[in-house]
């Protein structure tokens, strides 16, 4: 019998990634909620089980009889969970204490009590760096820097942590103080924040200068579809000289939001398709709802664009209906899914490839852009945006060659 059978949901998080936000998205997004099928591997018999599990028992008992100091049971369970997730040395996959779990959960609702940086783990060394910030959060006007990674909180060691113990550090109730140490290049900085409390737009638009529409997606969840249709209708987006779609420092989301979005764009046809352990695959297609926008289309992405941010400007890439410019994303190209345990704590595990429609996996390659032009910026409220800038050029380019040939 599988012990996890409350079934969370599956990602889209399809981060690090994981790109996750102090506020915190998780990179390695959740899922849908709803029940979903998926290919099965070998598992082992019974008796090879009872017999590899045997110094375990061995171990539990041992601490139980002989240990100098009385331990609670969670604890060595909690401690067990983790030790064999982490086995897996997969930087995606992780047990949750019901309290992590309780957080990133949370995460989808697009509100945060935190400082408000997107962070990603580094895979070869498992620190953590900042890698965006948010506009208008504390940590923008700290000194905080893109780059910087997290060496200790309130005097607590983090560099060995993973990202969700970590942001049970971070976080905490808005108008409290926290003590956060980084470290530059060779030099430590500290620096004291504010927490606040941080509300994340699902979509943000606005019309630009020649006559361009603008659309910056957050992160993907079950508003985003709804959010950009009515940003799309508000906009009259058939009536500008173009269209961008703004995925910056965009951590991921739902898997089913990113077809949602995807579908925006894609009349027919795969989007994505997952690759699981025994080699079987599962196709998402359009789901129809295309949004009927026939401007040309560019779209912004950044080393912080990841999981489900990389699935739609992939599919997009591939089928040609968008041009990507900016900077090359993270490079995630796997599949979690979550379980919800009977100590209400969660299981995060890798279970799929994710390939673009022309069967791409950008695993630790990221996407590349059409057109790359690379930026550092300290907000992006930067009136002197470079990759805004250059998807305008891009944008009114292709109107006048649609005019030529009319």
């Amino acid at each position: 019998m599988n012990p996890a059978t409350n079934f969370s949901g599956r990602l889209r998080s399809i981060p690090a990634v994981a790109a996750l936000v102090l506020v915190f998205f998780i990179g390695y997004g959740v899922g849908t909620h709803q029940t979903v099928s998926y290919a099965q591997g070998s598992r082992a018999s019974a008796e090879e089980v009872e017999a590899a599990f045997s110094p375990f028992w061995q171990v539990f008992d041992y601490i139980q009889e002989q240990y100098i100091e009385e331990v609670a049971l969670e604890t060595l369970v909690e401690g067990a969970a983790t030790g064999m997730v982490n086995a897996l040395d997969d930087p995606f996959s992780g047990y949750m204490t019901s309290e992590e779990f309780d957080l990133l959960n949370s995460d989808l609702a697009g509100e945060f009590e935190g400082i408000g940086v997107v962070i990603r783990t580094i895979e070869d060394t498992g620190e953590i760096e900042v890698v965006g910030i948010l506009n208008g959060a504390p940590a923008q006007g700290s000194g905080i820097l893109q780059g910087d990674i997290f060496s200790a909180v309130d005097g607590i060691d983090v560099t060995q942590m993973n990202q969700g113990e970590l942001a049970n550090l971070v976080r905490g109730p808005e108008g409290t103080d926290v003590a956060i140490t980084m470290r530059r290049g060779t030099e430590l900085v500290d620096f004291t924040i504010t927490r606040a409390r941080i509300v994340v737009p699902t979509v943000e638009s606005r019309l630009l200068e020649d006559d361009i529409a603008y659309v910056r997606l957050n992160q993907f969840n079950e508003q985003s579809r709804p959010e950009l249709d009515a940003a799309f209708e508000a906009l009259e987006v058939n009536d500008r000289a173009g269209l961008i779609l703004d995925l910056r420092d965009n951590p991921g989301g739902l898997l089913s939001s990113a077809i949602e979005v995807g579908s925006a764009f894609i009349p027919s046809g795969t989007i994505v398709t997952e690759v699981f352990g025994d080699g079987s695959e599962q196709a998402f297609q359009s789901d129809g709802s295309f949004a009927h926008i026939f401007v040309p289309v560019a779209i912004l992405v950044n080393e912080a664009s990841a999981s489900a941010s990389e699935l739609v400007a992939g599919a997009m890439q591939d089928t040609g209906v968008a041009t990507i410019i900016g900077e090359t994303t993270l490079g995630k190209g796997t599949v979690q899914q979550w379980y919800t345990l009977n100590n209400q704590g969660g299981l995060r595990l890798t279970v799929a490839r994710w390939l673009t429609p022309d069967g791409r996996w950008i695993h630790e390659e990221g996407i590349v852009p059409d057109i790359v032009v690379e930026w550092t910026p300290e907000t992006y409220d930067d009136p002197n945006d470079p990759q805004i800038a250059e998807a305008v050029n891009w944008l009114l380019l292709q109107t006048g060659e649609r005019a030529k040939g009319r």
